[in-house]
Protein backbone atom coordinates (compact mmCIF):
# COMPACT_ATOMS: atom_id res chain seq x y z
CA UNK A 1 0.00 0.00 0.00
CA UNK A 2 0.78 3.49 -0.68
CA UNK A 3 1.34 6.12 2.24
CA UNK A 4 0.01 9.63 1.86
CA UNK A 5 1.46 12.06 -0.54
CA UNK A 6 1.57 15.67 0.70
CA UNK A 7 0.12 18.84 -0.80
CA UNK A 8 0.11 19.27 -4.87
CA UNK A 9 1.48 15.93 -5.47
CA UNK A 10 -1.25 14.42 -4.02
CA UNK A 11 -3.53 15.79 -6.48
CA UNK A 12 -1.45 15.23 -9.31
CA UNK A 13 -1.24 11.41 -8.32
CA UNK A 14 -5.06 11.47 -8.10
CA UNK A 15 -5.52 13.02 -11.23
CA UNK A 16 -3.12 10.45 -13.13
CA UNK A 17 -5.44 7.81 -11.92
CA UNK A 18 -8.46 9.26 -12.72
CA UNK A 19 -9.90 9.64 -16.17
CA UNK A 20 -11.99 12.82 -15.76
CA UNK A 21 -9.52 14.62 -13.13
CA UNK A 22 -10.72 17.68 -11.52
CA UNK A 23 -10.63 20.67 -13.68
CA UNK A 24 -8.10 19.12 -16.20
CA UNK A 25 -5.28 21.08 -14.42
CA UNK A 26 -2.93 20.14 -17.29
CA UNK A 27 -5.13 21.98 -19.67
CA UNK A 28 -5.64 25.03 -17.50
CA UNK A 29 -3.85 28.15 -17.62
CA UNK A 30 -2.69 30.28 -14.51
CA UNK A 31 -4.93 32.24 -13.96
CA UNK A 32 -4.44 35.64 -14.13
CA UNK A 33 -3.79 37.46 -11.21
CA UNK A 34 -5.18 40.81 -12.58
CA UNK A 35 -8.61 39.11 -12.91
CA UNK A 36 -10.86 39.06 -10.12
CA UNK A 37 -11.22 36.00 -8.08
CA UNK A 38 -15.17 34.10 -8.04
CA UNK A 39 -16.25 33.28 -4.83
CA UNK A 40 -18.35 30.17 -5.63
CA UNK A 41 -20.05 29.55 -1.72
CA UNK A 42 -21.56 25.94 -1.30
CA UNK A 43 -23.72 25.41 1.97
CA UNK A 44 -24.05 22.55 3.87
CA UNK A 45 -27.22 21.59 5.78
CA UNK A 46 -27.41 18.64 8.00
CA UNK A 47 -30.51 17.27 10.36
CA UNK A 48 -27.93 16.21 13.04
CA UNK A 49 -28.44 14.37 16.50
CA UNK A 50 -26.40 12.07 18.70
CA UNK A 51 -27.72 8.74 17.65
CA UNK A 52 -27.40 5.26 19.59
CA UNK A 53 -26.70 2.45 17.50
CA UNK A 54 -26.30 -1.35 18.85
CA UNK A 55 -22.79 -1.28 18.39
CA UNK A 56 -20.61 0.85 19.60
CA UNK A 57 -18.24 0.56 16.63
CA UNK A 58 -21.29 2.03 14.45
CA UNK A 59 -21.88 5.37 15.83
CA UNK A 60 -21.35 7.72 13.20
CA UNK A 61 -18.30 10.59 13.20
CA UNK A 62 -19.24 14.17 14.71
CA UNK A 63 -18.00 15.21 11.06
CA UNK A 64 -19.86 12.03 8.75
CA UNK A 65 -20.30 14.03 5.72
CA UNK A 66 -18.78 17.28 6.22
CA UNK A 67 -15.42 15.78 6.40
CA UNK A 68 -15.65 15.06 2.96
CA UNK A 69 -17.20 18.28 1.73
CA UNK A 70 -14.16 19.60 3.04
CA UNK A 71 -11.58 17.72 1.40
CA UNK A 72 -13.45 18.15 -1.63
CA UNK A 73 -13.36 21.91 -1.37
CA UNK A 74 -9.26 21.70 -0.94
CA UNK A 75 -9.69 19.67 -4.42
CA UNK A 76 -11.90 22.26 -6.07
CA UNK A 77 -9.47 24.93 -4.79
CA UNK A 78 -6.43 23.51 -5.93
CA UNK A 79 -7.62 23.68 -9.61
CA UNK A 80 -9.65 27.20 -9.03
CA UNK A 81 -6.78 28.90 -8.28
CA UNK A 82 -5.76 28.60 -12.03
CA UNK A 83 -9.08 29.71 -13.20
CA UNK A 84 -9.45 32.97 -10.54
CA UNK A 85 -12.30 30.70 -8.52
CA UNK A 86 -12.35 30.41 -4.76
CA UNK A 87 -14.71 28.00 -2.99
CA UNK A 88 -16.19 28.11 0.48
CA UNK A 89 -18.01 25.69 2.51
CA UNK A 90 -21.04 27.22 5.27
CA UNK A 91 -22.05 24.38 7.79
CA UNK A 92 -25.78 24.57 9.19
CA UNK A 93 -27.16 21.87 11.24
CA UNK A 94 -30.80 21.72 12.73
CA UNK A 95 -32.40 18.77 14.65
CA UNK A 96 -33.92 15.82 12.69
CA UNK A 97 -37.38 17.01 13.02
CA UNK A 98 -36.60 20.59 12.68
CA UNK A 99 -38.51 22.85 9.79
CA UNK A 100 -35.65 23.52 7.42
CA UNK A 101 -36.89 26.01 5.70
CA UNK A 102 -34.97 29.02 8.23
CA UNK A 103 -31.96 27.44 8.16
CA UNK A 104 -31.66 26.91 4.20
CA UNK A 105 -33.00 30.34 3.98
CA UNK A 106 -29.90 31.78 6.50
CA UNK A 107 -27.63 29.72 4.37
CA UNK A 108 -28.73 31.79 0.82
CA UNK A 109 -28.98 35.03 2.43
CA UNK A 110 -24.97 34.10 3.13
CA UNK A 111 -25.16 34.02 -0.69
CA UNK A 112 -24.87 30.24 -1.45
CA UNK A 113 -26.39 29.06 -4.79
CA UNK A 114 -25.34 25.60 -4.01
CA UNK A 115 -26.70 23.60 -1.24
CA UNK A 116 -25.67 19.73 0.20
CA UNK A 117 -28.30 18.62 2.21
CA UNK A 118 -27.99 15.83 4.58
CA UNK A 119 -31.95 16.01 5.41
CA UNK A 120 -34.92 13.49 5.35
CA UNK A 121 -37.27 13.49 2.93
CA UNK A 122 -39.26 15.27 4.44
CA UNK A 123 -37.06 18.21 5.22
CA UNK A 124 -35.80 18.06 1.79
CA UNK A 125 -38.99 18.66 0.16
CA UNK A 126 -39.77 21.26 2.17
CA UNK A 127 -37.11 23.69 0.71
CA UNK A 128 -36.94 22.10 -2.72
CA UNK A 129 -39.33 24.23 -4.23
CA UNK A 130 -37.98 27.18 -2.31
CA UNK A 131 -35.01 26.60 -3.95
CA UNK A 132 -36.01 26.33 -7.17
CA UNK A 133 -37.82 29.58 -7.32
CA UNK A 134 -34.63 31.29 -6.46
CA UNK A 135 -32.30 29.65 -8.61
CA UNK A 136 -30.47 27.43 -6.31
CA UNK A 137 -29.09 23.78 -6.64
CA UNK A 138 -29.42 21.02 -4.39
CA UNK A 139 -27.54 18.39 -4.00
CA UNK A 140 -28.69 15.40 -2.11
CA UNK A 141 -26.12 13.26 -0.03
CA UNK A 142 -28.14 11.65 2.65
CA UNK A 143 -31.80 10.73 1.74
CA UNK A 144 -32.20 6.80 0.19
CA UNK A 145 -35.78 7.49 -0.38
CA UNK A 146 -36.91 6.33 -3.56
CA UNK A 147 -39.74 8.81 -4.20
CA UNK A 148 -37.58 11.82 -4.23
CA UNK A 149 -36.61 10.55 -7.13
CA UNK A 150 -39.91 9.61 -8.54
CA UNK A 151 -43.47 11.50 -7.60
CA UNK A 152 -41.88 13.47 -5.80
CA UNK A 153 -38.84 14.83 -7.67
CA UNK A 154 -37.74 18.05 -8.53
CA UNK A 155 -35.70 19.72 -11.35
CA UNK A 156 -33.22 21.60 -9.18
CA UNK A 157 -32.22 18.77 -6.69
CA UNK A 158 -29.87 16.27 -7.98
CA UNK A 159 -29.14 13.05 -6.12
CA UNK A 160 -25.70 12.00 -4.87
CA UNK A 161 -27.11 9.44 -1.89
CA UNK A 162 -28.00 6.24 -4.11
CA UNK A 163 -31.80 4.85 -3.32
CA UNK A 164 -32.65 1.82 -1.38
CA UNK A 165 -34.03 0.09 -5.30
CA UNK A 166 -29.98 0.95 -6.05
CA UNK A 167 -29.06 -0.82 -2.94
CA UNK A 168 -31.24 -3.57 -3.10
CA UNK A 169 -30.65 -3.97 -6.75
CA UNK A 170 -27.04 -4.46 -5.68
CA UNK A 171 -27.44 -6.86 -3.19
CA UNK A 172 -29.88 -9.34 -5.13
CA UNK A 173 -27.70 -9.19 -8.13
CA UNK A 174 -24.37 -10.39 -6.64
CA UNK A 175 -26.71 -13.39 -4.43
CA UNK A 176 -28.36 -14.54 -7.55
CA UNK A 177 -24.87 -14.68 -8.71
CA UNK A 178 -23.66 -16.82 -6.24
CA UNK A 179 -26.69 -18.97 -6.76
CA UNK A 180 -28.25 -18.07 -3.62
CA UNK A 181 -31.92 -17.11 -4.89
CA UNK A 182 -33.73 -18.02 -1.65
CA UNK A 183 -34.28 -15.83 1.11
CA UNK A 184 -35.95 -15.13 4.52
CA UNK A 185 -36.83 -11.59 4.76
CA UNK A 186 -36.66 -10.11 8.10
CA UNK A 187 -38.02 -6.46 8.54
CA UNK A 188 -38.31 -4.05 11.47
CA UNK A 189 -41.29 -2.06 12.65
CA UNK A 190 -40.03 1.68 11.44
CA UNK A 191 -41.15 3.83 8.03
CA UNK A 192 -37.64 3.04 6.61
CA UNK A 193 -37.37 -0.69 7.58
CA UNK A 194 -40.64 -1.08 5.73
CA UNK A 195 -39.09 1.22 2.29
CA UNK A 196 -36.37 -1.10 1.89
CA UNK A 197 -38.19 -4.26 2.78
CA UNK A 198 -40.04 -3.16 -0.51
CA UNK A 199 -37.01 -2.68 -2.18
CA UNK A 200 -35.49 -6.26 -1.67
CA UNK A 201 -39.35 -7.36 -2.32
CA UNK A 202 -38.92 -5.23 -5.65
CA UNK A 203 -35.43 -6.58 -6.45
CA UNK A 204 -36.68 -10.07 -5.70
CA UNK A 205 -38.71 -10.07 -8.23
CA UNK A 206 -36.84 -7.70 -10.66
CA UNK A 207 -33.60 -10.80 -10.05
CA UNK A 208 -35.61 -14.04 -9.63
CA UNK A 209 -35.27 -14.39 -6.28
CA UNK A 210 -37.87 -16.06 -4.21
CA UNK A 211 -38.81 -14.71 -0.77
CA UNK A 212 -40.03 -17.86 0.84
CA UNK A 213 -40.88 -16.23 4.09
CA UNK A 214 -40.96 -13.09 6.09
CA UNK A 215 -41.21 -11.70 9.89
CA UNK A 216 -41.43 -8.21 11.45
CA UNK A 217 -39.51 -7.64 14.60
CA UNK A 218 -41.29 -5.37 16.51
CA UNK A 219 -39.62 -2.71 18.55
CA UNK A 220 -40.74 -2.27 21.96
CA UNK A 221 -38.49 0.88 23.23
CA UNK A 222 -35.83 -1.20 25.12
CA UNK A 223 -33.16 0.53 26.42
CA UNK A 224 -31.25 -1.45 23.27
CA UNK A 225 -28.05 -2.10 24.61
CA UNK A 226 -28.78 -1.86 28.49
CA UNK A 227 -31.56 -3.41 28.93
CA UNK A 228 -30.10 -7.29 27.60
CA UNK A 229 -27.24 -8.74 27.64
CA UNK A 230 -25.44 -11.03 25.59
CA UNK A 231 -27.06 -14.50 26.91
CA UNK A 232 -30.77 -12.65 26.12
CA UNK A 233 -30.23 -11.32 23.06
CA UNK A 234 -28.30 -14.82 21.99
CA UNK A 235 -31.42 -16.82 22.87
CA UNK A 236 -34.06 -14.03 21.81
CA UNK A 237 -32.47 -13.78 18.07
CA UNK A 238 -32.66 -17.67 17.69
CA UNK A 239 -36.02 -18.21 19.31
CA UNK A 240 -36.67 -15.52 16.44
CA UNK A 241 -35.76 -17.12 13.44
CA UNK A 242 -36.78 -20.77 14.28
CA UNK A 243 -38.91 -22.67 11.97
CA UNK A 244 -38.20 -20.84 9.17
CA UNK A 245 -38.68 -22.69 5.80
CA UNK A 246 -35.39 -23.70 3.90
CA UNK A 247 -33.45 -21.04 2.71
CA UNK A 248 -30.28 -19.71 1.28
CA UNK A 249 -29.33 -16.21 2.76
CA UNK A 250 -31.46 -14.29 5.62
CA UNK A 251 -32.00 -10.78 4.63
CA UNK A 252 -32.67 -8.00 6.84
CA UNK A 253 -34.12 -4.69 6.64
CA UNK A 254 -33.39 -2.94 9.97
CA UNK A 255 -32.99 0.88 9.06
CA UNK A 256 -33.88 1.73 12.46
CA UNK A 257 -30.79 -0.31 14.01
CA UNK A 258 -33.14 -2.04 16.53
CA UNK A 259 -32.08 -5.68 16.12
CA UNK A 260 -30.21 -6.29 12.82
CA UNK A 261 -27.03 -5.87 14.22
CA UNK A 262 -27.85 -8.96 16.84
CA UNK A 263 -28.88 -11.42 13.92
CA UNK A 264 -25.37 -12.37 12.59
CA UNK A 265 -23.95 -15.14 14.29
CA UNK A 266 -27.42 -16.03 16.37
CA UNK A 267 -29.72 -17.68 14.00
CA UNK A 268 -31.32 -20.69 14.25
CA UNK A 269 -29.62 -22.32 11.25
CA UNK A 270 -26.24 -21.40 9.98
CA UNK A 271 -27.06 -18.92 7.15
CA UNK A 272 -25.68 -15.84 5.42
CA UNK A 273 -26.99 -13.05 6.76
CA UNK A 274 -27.39 -9.82 4.21
CA UNK A 275 -29.23 -6.73 3.49
CA UNK A 276 -28.65 -4.18 7.20
CA UNK A 277 -26.26 -5.96 8.53
CA UNK A 278 -23.80 -8.91 7.64
CA UNK A 279 -23.22 -8.63 3.72
CA UNK A 280 -24.78 -5.46 2.87
CA UNK A 281 -24.68 -2.58 -0.28
CA UNK A 282 -23.43 0.68 0.20
CA UNK A 283 -21.88 3.51 -1.96
CA UNK A 284 -18.82 3.82 -0.54
CA UNK A 285 -16.55 1.24 1.59
CA UNK A 286 -13.78 2.58 4.12
CA UNK A 287 -11.88 -0.16 2.90
CA UNK A 288 -12.12 0.39 -0.90
CA UNK A 289 -8.85 0.81 -3.01
CA UNK A 290 -9.27 -0.29 -6.68
CA UNK A 291 -9.34 2.56 -9.32
CA UNK A 292 -7.02 4.97 -7.53
CA UNK A 293 -9.86 4.50 -4.26
CA UNK A 294 -6.47 4.33 -1.61
CA UNK A 295 -4.98 7.89 -2.96
CA UNK A 296 -8.66 8.95 -1.75
CA UNK A 297 -8.42 7.23 1.39
CA UNK A 298 -4.85 8.10 1.78
CA UNK A 299 -6.02 11.54 1.51
CA UNK A 300 -8.99 11.66 3.14
CA UNK A 301 -7.08 9.71 6.14
CA UNK A 302 -4.35 12.67 6.31
CA UNK A 303 -6.69 15.25 6.34
CA UNK A 304 -9.25 14.05 8.91
CA UNK A 305 -7.32 11.28 10.97
CA UNK A 306 -10.08 8.50 9.86
CA UNK A 307 -11.50 6.31 7.32
CA UNK A 308 -13.66 8.07 5.03
CA UNK A 309 -17.61 6.37 4.88
CA UNK A 310 -20.21 6.39 2.49
CA UNK A 311 -21.72 9.47 3.32
CA UNK A 312 -18.27 11.34 3.41
CA UNK A 313 -17.72 9.95 0.06
CA UNK A 314 -21.44 11.52 -1.45
CA UNK A 315 -20.55 14.47 0.04
CA UNK A 316 -17.49 14.65 -1.73
CA UNK A 317 -18.78 14.10 -4.94
CA UNK A 318 -21.45 16.71 -4.74
CA UNK A 319 -18.55 19.26 -4.09
CA UNK A 320 -16.58 18.12 -6.51
CA UNK A 321 -20.22 18.05 -8.93
CA UNK A 322 -19.96 21.80 -9.02
CA UNK A 323 -16.42 22.28 -9.12
CA UNK A 324 -16.13 20.12 -12.45
CA UNK A 325 -19.51 21.90 -13.92
CA UNK A 326 -18.05 25.59 -12.94
CA UNK A 327 -14.66 24.85 -14.02
CA UNK A 328 -15.92 23.35 -17.86
CA UNK A 329 -18.68 26.25 -17.70
CA UNK A 330 -15.72 28.83 -16.32
CA UNK A 331 -18.40 30.77 -14.74
CA UNK A 332 -20.84 30.73 -11.08
CA UNK A 333 -24.32 30.59 -13.21
CA UNK A 334 -26.33 28.26 -11.20
CA UNK A 335 -28.50 27.78 -14.39
CA UNK A 336 -25.81 26.79 -16.62
CA UNK A 337 -25.03 24.24 -14.11
CA UNK A 338 -27.63 22.95 -14.10
CA UNK A 339 -27.74 22.74 -17.61
CA UNK A 340 -24.27 21.51 -18.34
CA UNK A 341 -24.61 18.65 -15.13
CA UNK A 342 -27.68 17.58 -16.90
CA UNK A 343 -25.93 16.78 -20.27
CA UNK A 344 -23.89 14.45 -22.15
CA UNK A 345 -20.90 16.14 -21.55
CA UNK A 346 -20.84 16.01 -17.63
CA UNK A 347 -19.33 13.02 -16.00
CA UNK A 348 -17.38 12.96 -12.36
CA UNK A 349 -14.86 10.84 -11.05
CA UNK A 350 -15.59 9.28 -7.74
CA UNK A 351 -12.40 6.24 -7.77
CA UNK A 352 -15.31 3.58 -8.75
CA UNK A 353 -13.81 2.63 -12.00
CA UNK A 354 -15.32 4.70 -14.77
CA UNK A 355 -16.93 7.87 -14.94
CA UNK A 356 -20.10 8.98 -13.17
CA UNK A 357 -22.93 10.74 -14.80
CA UNK A 358 -26.65 11.85 -13.42
CA UNK A 359 -29.54 10.29 -15.08
CA UNK A 360 -31.53 12.54 -17.53
CA UNK A 361 -35.19 11.16 -16.20
CA UNK A 362 -34.70 12.15 -12.49
CA UNK A 363 -31.52 13.36 -11.79
CA UNK A 364 -30.08 10.44 -9.88
CA UNK A 365 -26.44 9.75 -9.81
CA UNK A 366 -25.17 6.54 -11.67
CA UNK A 367 -22.79 4.57 -9.61
CA UNK A 368 -21.57 1.31 -8.88
CA UNK A 369 -22.24 -0.03 -5.73
CA UNK A 370 -19.96 -1.83 -3.24
CA UNK A 371 -20.96 -5.39 -1.74
CA UNK A 372 -19.10 -6.08 1.25
CA UNK A 373 -18.55 -6.57 5.15
CA UNK A 374 -17.28 -4.72 8.00
CA UNK A 375 -13.61 -5.70 6.87
CA UNK A 376 -13.41 -5.44 3.02
CA UNK A 377 -15.31 -5.07 -0.54
CA UNK A 378 -16.80 -8.18 -1.34
CA UNK A 379 -18.14 -7.37 -5.14
CA UNK A 380 -19.53 -4.39 -6.96
CA UNK A 381 -22.29 -4.16 -8.86
CA UNK A 382 -23.53 -4.24 -11.30
CA UNK A 383 -22.54 -7.80 -11.75
CA UNK A 384 -21.17 -8.98 -14.86
CA UNK A 385 -24.17 -10.38 -17.19
CA UNK A 386 -26.68 -7.93 -16.37
CA UNK A 387 -26.87 -5.94 -19.55
CA UNK A 388 -28.70 -2.95 -20.13
CA UNK A 389 -29.27 -1.09 -23.80
CA UNK A 390 -27.63 2.46 -21.98
CA UNK A 391 -25.53 2.04 -19.34
CA UNK A 392 -25.24 -1.47 -17.28
CA UNK A 393 -25.67 1.55 -14.35
CA UNK A 394 -29.23 1.15 -14.93
CA UNK A 395 -29.56 -1.79 -14.07
CA UNK A 396 -29.87 -0.90 -10.59
CA UNK A 397 -32.57 1.00 -8.98
CA UNK A 398 -35.83 2.75 -11.50
CA UNK A 399 -35.12 2.06 -15.12
CA UNK A 400 -36.34 5.02 -17.47
CA UNK A 401 -39.28 3.40 -18.67
CA UNK A 402 -40.57 2.72 -14.80
CA UNK A 403 -40.44 6.30 -13.83
CA UNK A 404 -43.22 8.49 -12.04
CA UNK A 405 -40.93 11.24 -12.40
CA UNK A 406 -41.92 14.12 -14.33
CA UNK A 407 -39.17 17.16 -13.44
CA UNK A 408 -40.93 20.36 -13.14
Amino acid sequence: MTSAVPGTLALLCFLSLTANAPGALAQQPAGNPKEKTTEIKIGYLRAHAPRLTLSLLDVPPRDEGVAGANVAIGDNNTTGKFINQKFTLDVTEIKPEADAVQAFDDLIAKGDRYVVADLSARQLLSIADIARDKGVLIFNVGATDDSLREEDCRINVFHIAPTRSMLADALAQYLMVKKWPNWVLLYGSHEQDHLYADALRRAATRFGGQIVAEKEFKDTGSARRTDTGATQIQQQISVFTQDLPEHDVLLVADESEVFGTYVPYRTWTSRLVAGTAGLMASSWHPASEQWGGIQMQNRFLKTTGRRMLSKDMSAWTAVRAVGEATTRTNGDDPRKISNYIRSDDFSVAAFKGQKLTFRKWNLQLRQPILVGDTKSVVSASPQEGYLHQVSELDTLGIDQPETKCVLK
